[in-house]
């Protein structure tokens, strides 16, 4: 396949457009990834295609910025520029410090490039806040009201994005012992949030993960982790600051922890922090991934409540400061903090921590770009493709990334730049992701590697208009229909990128590719090629 920085309307191309079916973004009900392409189309400069007068040579800062302009308006939002100021002394891996108008120094207060020890934490925290079995005076916590707390701040986990309310309720409804598992295994390669979490200020989660434990009547926490990857491959260590803050808490004297904490391991795999798959590990049954039976029905003695660690430490900081302090800031609908990863095409990996309801252009500031993006990965790599610079006002929410066609998933931002090829990144991520699942069911036993070959078809060639027509009927086959969503986050990669790369596609079509560079951008945790043809 021939370069062409041109888009030349090629036949195939022409047919594609003439023919309704063979576009994924003809069936908005089908394909809940093409919703952007309404707005893309009522508002022709937010497609990076239709801005022919801007100039690929353009300052990133200044593409950052000017989508970030609107932004003034919001109490809890800051000047890109700013943001991108604030970056300088970020290192690699680490969290990134804001900017103090922002007032987000929540989750990531106080931390530093070493982990905080129990002293340095209670100093930037206070104590771990106590329960009494009832309530004495006003503001004293106590589980059910714990619960009620939760509730009422409309906490939602920092993942899967459900109400954690409602999963702590289910699980004290429950027979049998109850246990609360720290999922700290973050299967996302990429993803480093809860990582700088458990590396960095680990007794913050420890902390919520005994407050949510004490709520639901537990005795136990399992820490559940993966075996570091080391160095080479960029991970921060994560087991020895937990075991090193597990054992400084009991050091600390009988009665410091109301509950004790056990470390359990997993194979470093995407699918490893899924809650059905590591509690059926727990449970000594085959690691399986499933929908049939949530944990808080079919846990680890009978009910369970497996939480990230984000989740945890935000249950952490409500005990101690209250529900009117935790929705002080964010999203009306979704308050608080949220922790986001920045990689890809960015000069420094970090993690930031921001309101819920940042709009994308200016989170992506303090990672500082290091040319005009073509389009974010949001989510994580079971995510969603919006194309810039669309993306840059499409707000940091569950719901706001869900009617863009993203996700907000691991909290992953990821920057294609131009001159990258989004089909070649696309086939690359789902060809590894297909090789992840646990091939129980018809959607990743059939599905997946025919939506794989059919993108390594379009990205390397030959391709044709009956191959965009396959991808967008069999991804919304997949959807819904496999015996956990691990599909499903392949399903929504591929529409998005059907949506956010058009042009891609239809240079591809004329048997071309407008990349400059064609090899894969974002790393993979393992060695095999997920491009290499079967």
């Amino acid at each position: 396949m021939s370069r062409s920085a041109a888009h030349p309307a090629a036949s195939p191309a022409a047919s594609l457009a003439a023919d309704p079916a063979a576009d994924p973004a003809a069936h908005p009900a089908a394909h809940p990834a093409a919703r952007p392409a309404a707005s893309l189309a009522a508002h022709p400069a937010a497609h990076p295609a239709a801005s022919p007068a801007a100039s690929p040579a353009a300052s990133p800062a200044a593409s950052l910025a000017a989508p970030a302009a609107s932004l003034a308006a919001r109490p809890t939002a800051s000047p890109a520029a700013s943001l991108a100021a604030s970056a300088h002394a970020a290192v690699p891996g680490q969290p990134c410090e804001l900017p103090p108008q922002w007032q987000t120094q929540r989750l990531l207060a106080g931390v530093g490039t070493a982990p905080l020890s129990l002293a340095e934490h209670q100093r930037v925290h206070g104590p771990l806040p106590r329960f009494l079995s009832r309530a004495v005076t006003t503001g004293t916590l106590t589980p059910g009201g714990l619960i009620d707390a939760v509730r009422a701040c409309g906490l939602r986990g920092r993942g899967g994005g459900y109400p954690l309310a409602a999963r702590l309720a289910a699980v004290v409804r429950r027979r049998g012992r109850p246990v609360v598992v720290l999922n700290g295994a973050e299967g996302e390669s990429a993803a480093r949030r809860d990582a700088t979490l458990l590396g960095r200020s680990p007794h913050l989660v420890l902390d919520g993960a005994a407050l949510a434990a004490e709520a639901v009547g537990a005795t136990e926490v399992i820490v559940w982790l993966t075996r570091d990857a080391g160095p080479a491959a960029g991970a921060l260590p994560v087991v020895r600051p937990v075991l090193a803050a597990i054992a400084e808490r009991a050091a600390a004297g009988a009665g410091a922890d109301p509950v004790t904490f056990r470390v359990e391991y997993g194979p470093r795999r995407h699918a490893a922090g899924q809650a059905s798959a590591l509690v059926n590990r727990l449970s000594g049954r085959a690691e399986k991934l499933s929908l049939a039976q949530p944990a808080t029905e079919r846990g680890v003695h009978g009910r369970t409540l497996v939480s990230n660690a984000e989740t945890l430490a935000q249950v952490a900081l409500l005990a101690r400061h209250g529900v009117r302090w935790f929705r002080a800031v964010g999203d009306p609908d979704e308050p608080g903090t949220l922790l986001v990863t920045l990689t890809g095409a960015v000069r420094r990996d970090v993690v930031v921590e921001v309101p819920s309801g940042t709009p994308v252009g200016a989170v992506l500031a303090a990672g500082e770009p290091v040319t005009r993006p073509q389009a974010v990965l949001v989510g994580g790599y079971a995510g969603g493709w919006l194309p810039w610079p669309y993306a840059a006002q499409v707000p940091l929410t569950t719901r706001g990334l869900r009617a863009a066609g993203g996700a907000l998933g691991a909290g992953l931002l990821a920057v294609l730049p131009a001159g990258r090829c989004g089909l070649v990144e696309t086939a690359h991520l789902a060809g590894w992701l297909a090789g992840e699942g646990t091939w129980r069911c018809g959607p990743c036993v059939n599905g997946l590697p025919a939506l794989v070959a059919a993108l390594r078809d379009l990205a390397l060639g030959p391709a044709e208009v009956g191959t965009v027509q396959r991808l967008a009927r069999w991804s919304a086959m997949v959807a819904g229909r496999g015996l956990c969503h691990h599909p499903d986050g392949i399903a929504l990669l591929v529409r998005s990128a059907l949506v956010a790369f058009r042009p891609e596609i239809a240079a591809h079509l004329g048997g071309r590719c407008s990349a400059w560079d064609r090899t894969p951008l974002l790393p993979l945790p393992r060695h095999r090629d997920p491009l290499a043809r079967a």
